[in-house]
Formats: structure tokens, C-alpha cells, sequence
């Protein structure tokens, strides 16, 4: 395209002499959707925030020319003038919008702050603008919810609010930062359909950066790919995804899931097996009535499951639908109705019948950062469950086995030098969520519950995590309750699925049956979220 808005070339970002971006060219038109693509470390955020020189301590080189009526440099203006730029030429949404909002004041202050500074509008106008800028993106009842503050929010209407701050002021660019990372498949594809909705009626052109090719199938017209700091191709969308040039952006788009499990029927007792199990928490009546008595909000509603030996129940649904409570229940952590038998016992009042079923029920969280406690070293970490459930053992003993089990999950003193003595923060996220596995198989147990285990890593980390869950299954016999909002992850692990909206089970039965021929129709809307 002859006309650019934005033209960045030779940009090159370096912290403490180290270069973690090597001469980055590329431009976007006006009007256009324009993503970068790449795995985490890629460089495609400090790329991105350089340009509004958002990033601390770098050393930022090259040119960013931006049509502001006249060309401006980026890079070279002055404090005062780029102050002026941001928020009202260039805005931002950032990737995690309850980190992002400040918790203190209400969105809707929040949003007549931008227009306040960056327009010199009156407090009234400012807070009218907020309201308009709020119903722009589609929140239900804006005038209440621009009163709200971000907590009250769900994590759909939060990333709105983030949109409607940065899209105040009109800018000619918007810089989206994964903005739908945190968010379920079908909030996803509203997030998206509303920022391409806005950019028609207000003309701007959107600098999308992601590691989802999905979404950029979806949404972008030209598509750059980053690995490792450099711009390795870039081109139209459909060009890229036909015919990739080359090798790191074929590896992407080859990173769906695969299937690689044990199939057909299992004849022995399911190892663990809920009938009418109800979860609910109490919570306050408005007015007078709260005085005397609480209400109830039940979570989970009469569920019914199973899961074989050797097998794998994928809990599938949006945010607040009741899988990850089911969970919970299942582990034991939180009480419920019904009937719930774990390996042919249920959890009771007796602790130390409850430890004896905590070994043969362990749990691999979402985020692997902030489950593994950063004050303690691998070696702490992954035994820790041998000094509560077999504290007999000798410390060689106990070292043998953490030295084992991390083997099984592909982590060596040969690869990590130093291994039992690092901390959490020395690997990577995928690194990182094989020692929570291996945490968890250290005490053998039969069932592992799956939260989310790959939400939170790119495409590639994302399979081989996959695929490693799948070799410990066929060899170990494990039965797997994998709880997740991704389509993709439950064709390529799951025998059998539950469909949950609500805390009620919409839909339940083999993963062939259920994700080809759905019965209901928020199921084809997962679904076609994920396609």
C-alpha cells in the first residue's frame, strides 16, 4: 500500500547493551489490521511499546515515521510532544486488563480521565464522554457500569471498558496487546468483532499483537511474523497462511493439538464417579432480609460423570459456567452435595482419610508461575509431596525419586546443570508447567486434575505439554478431569466430554459425538469459536 500511517524502519531495542530486537521493518496503512505474530520472548510487545517509548531503561534505535497531518518520528520527539501523541494519536490496550485498570477508581473515572487530559474537556463532559465511550463497546446499562470499579466487572466487560479508555480520544492507531488472552473463545471472537466494528466507524488502523493465529486468520488483513527479535515474514493473510516461507511461521501454524491417545472402552470401575453433585456458596440478601438469613448461589447443579481408568473427562465451557468448581469438588477442597467417590472412597470430615485420597488426586494448575512457590528450589518443590505422604524415606531416597520423576517429564541434570538447586523463575513457561506435573506425579497417583494446563503457553509449549500429558497416560495409566475452555485440547486429549453453562451439564457424552454432531446450541457456539 502506497500510503502509510505508520512506516517503522532499522528499529532496534536493547536493554544493557544486550539486542532483543535486530532491525525491525515494517509499515501499516491507514484503516488497516495489521498483526504481529510470535511466541512469547519474540519481541513483538517491546516492539510495540517502543514505538510509544513505553518500555523502562531501553535503548531504542531506528525510525518510527507516524502521519500526524505532518510526519513525526516517534523515536526522536521531544517528552511534552509524545505526551500529547499517546492517548489521543496512539492508543493502547494492554494484555490483562484487571492489571492494567487501577483498582481504586471506577471505570468510568477511569475513562473521563483520558478525555479530562488529552481533550481539556469539564468533569461533566468528560464523564458524559466516558458513559458514551462505554455504551460505544456494547456494555449492557453503561450509565451503572461506568459507576462500577474494575472488580465488579466480569473479565469480558473489563476488556471493554480498556477498549473504551483507549478509543476515547479517536486515535488514527490502536495498539492491541493480546487483548483477548484472558478471555473465554466466544468472548474472544466478541472482542474482536467489536474492535473491527469500531475500527469501521471510526477509521483508525489496529497494530494487533498476538501469538493466536486463529484470531489473525480471523481478524488481520496483513500478518508479520517475529522469532527471537527478528522479523522473519510478513505478507497478507491469506498469502502467509497458504504458502508460509518460512520454517518458525510453518512451525506455527502446524501447532494445533494432535490427537494421540489410547481409545475404545474401558471395562473396569471409573476411578472416580459423581451423581447429582450440587456445589453452592452462600451469599447476602439485599435489604432487611440479609439481616436474618443468607441466600445461596449453587455453582454446579446436579452434575453426573465418570472417569475410566486410563482416561481422560474434558470439562468444557465458558468463565463462571461451574467447571473449575466442579474441580474443586472433585479434589476435595470445597464441600458438596451428592454423591462424589474418588478411587472407591469420599471426602469426609476425617483427615487422615482425606490425606490417603489426596495422594491418589493431584492438581496441575493454570499458570505454572504462580502455583510453584518462588522461594523454593526444584528439588523442595517436586519432593515436597514425598515428605507429607511417605516421610520414612531417607533423603537419598527421596532425592532418587525427584531425580526420576523430573526425567519422566524430559527435565535432566544434563540439559539444566544445577537442576534440584534452581528456582522457578530460571525456566520457561513451558519448563516451568513440567515441574507442576512432576510435583504432582511424584506420589503416584491415579487421577491428575487438569486446570487449564496449557492456557497460559503459546502454541508450540502448548503441544509438546499435550503431548508429554498423553505419553504419562499411556504409560503411567493416569486418568485425566481436564478442565478447559479450548476446543482444540479437548479433540486432542478427551474421551469423553461435559458441556457446562450455568453450573448445569448441557450436554455429555464421547468426544466423536459431542464436538461432531452437538445437540445444543451453545455447544456449536464453542465450537465455531475455535475453527
Amino acid at each position: 500500500m502506497s500510503e502509510k500511517l505508520l512506516e517503522v524502519r532499522g528499529l532496534r531495542v536493547a536493554f544493557a547493551g544486550k539486542e532483543v530486537v535486530h532491525g525491525v521493518d515494517f509499515s501499516i496503512a491507514p484503516h488497516e489490521k495489521f498483526a504481529l505474530v510470535g511466541e512469547s520472548g519474540s519481541g513483538k510487545t517491546v516492539t510495540a511499546l517502543s514505538l510509544l517509548r513505553l518500555v523502562p531503561n531501553a535503548t531504542v534505535k531506528g525510525s518510527a515515521v507516524f502521519q500526524d497531518g505532518e510526519p513525526v518520528d516517534l523515536l526522536k520527539l521531544d517528552e511534552k510532544r509524545l505526551l500529547d501523541v499517546r492517548g489521543r494519536d496512539i492508543a493502547m490496550i494492554f494484555q490483562e486488563p484487571m492489571t492494567a485498570l487501577n483498582p481504586l477508581y471506577t471505570v468510568g473515572d477511569q475513562v473521563a480521565e483520558v478525555l479530562e487530559v488529552k481533550q481539556g474537556l469539564t468533569k461533566r463532559q468528560a464523564w458524559e464522554g466516558a458513559v458514551e465511550a462505554l455504551a460505544a463497546t456494547g456494555i449492557p446499562d453503561p450509565q451503572r457500569r461506568a459507576q462500577s470499579f474494575p472488580h465488579q466487572l466480569s473479565g469480558g466487560q473489563r476488556q471493554r471498558a480498556m477498549i473504551a479508555m483507549a478509543l476515547a480520544c479517536r486515535p488514527k492507531l490502536l495498539l492491541a496487546d493480546e487483548p483477548t488472552t484472558a478471555l473465554d473463545v466466544t468472548l474472544r471472537l466478541q472482542i474482536l468483532d467489536l474492535l473491527a466494528d469500531l475500527q469501521r466507524q471510526t477509521g483508525m488502523a489496529i497494530l494487533l499483537i498476538t501469538h493466536d493465529l486463529n484470531l489473525v486468520r480471523r481478524f488481520a488483513d496483513r500478518i508479520a511474523v517475529m522469532e527471537n527479535g527478528y522479523l522473519v515474514e510478513q505478507g497478507p493473510v491469506a498469502d502467509v497462511f497458504a504458502n508460509p516461507q518460512h520454517a518458525y511461521t510453518r512451525k506455527l501454524i502446524d501447532s494445533r493439538p494432535e490427537r494421540d491417545v489410547e481409545e475404545g472402552p474401558v471395562a473396569a470401575p471409573p476411578v472416580m464417579k459423581a451423581e447429582a453433585m450440587r456445589v453452592s456458596y452462600p451469599i447476602g440478601l439485599p435489604g432487611i432480609r440479609g439481616w436474618f438469613r443468607k441466600g445461596e448461589f449453587v455453582a454446579v447443579k446436579g452434575a453426573a460423570f465418570s472417569v475410566p481408568p486410563g482416561r481422560t473427562l474434558g470439562v468444557v465451557g465458558e468463565s463462571g459456567s461451574g467447571k473449575s468448581t466442579l474441580a474443586l469438588a472433585g479434589l476435595g477442597l470445597i464441600p458438596h452435595q451428592g454423591e462424589l467417590d474418588v478411587v472407591g472412597s469420599r471426602w469426609g470430615t476425617d483427615t487422615a482419610g482425606n490425606k490417603a485420597m489426596r495422594r491418589l488426586v493431584q492438581v496441575v494448575f493454570q499458570d505454572p508461575f504462580s502455583s510453584l512457590s518462588p522461594r523454593m528450589t526444584v528439588d523442595e518443590i517436586v519432593g515436597e509431596g514425598l515428605l507429607v505422604h511417605e516421610p520414612g524415606l531417607s533423603e537419598a531416597a527421596r532425592r532418587e525419586r525427584v531425580v526420576q520423576v523430573l526425567a519422566e517429564v524430559g527435565l535432566t541434570e544434563a540439559q539444566f546443570p544445577g537442576l534440584l538447586g534452581r528456582y522457578p523463575h530460571e525456566f520457561s513457561g513451558g519448563q516451568r508447567q513440567r515441574l507442576a506435573i512432576a510435583r504432582a506425579l511424584i506420589v503416584q497417583p491415579q487421577v491428575l486434575v487438569l486446570d487449564e494446563p496449557t492456557s497460559a503457553l503459546d502454541v508450540t509449549i502448548q503441544k509438546q505439554v499435550l503431548k508429554l500429558l498423553q505419553r504419562l497416560q499411556r504409560e503411567k495409566g493416569l486418568s485425566y478431569l481436564l478442565i478447559t475452555h479450548d476446543v482444540d485440547v479437548i479433540r486432542a486429549m478427551a474421551h469423553e466430554v461435559l458441556v457446562m453453562k450455568d453450573g448445569e451439564v448441557l450436554e455429555a457424552g464421547p468426544v466423536e459425538q459431542v464436538l461432531e454432531a452437538p445437540k445444543t446450541d451453545y455447544t456449536r457456539t464453542l465450537i465455531a469459536a475455535a475453527a
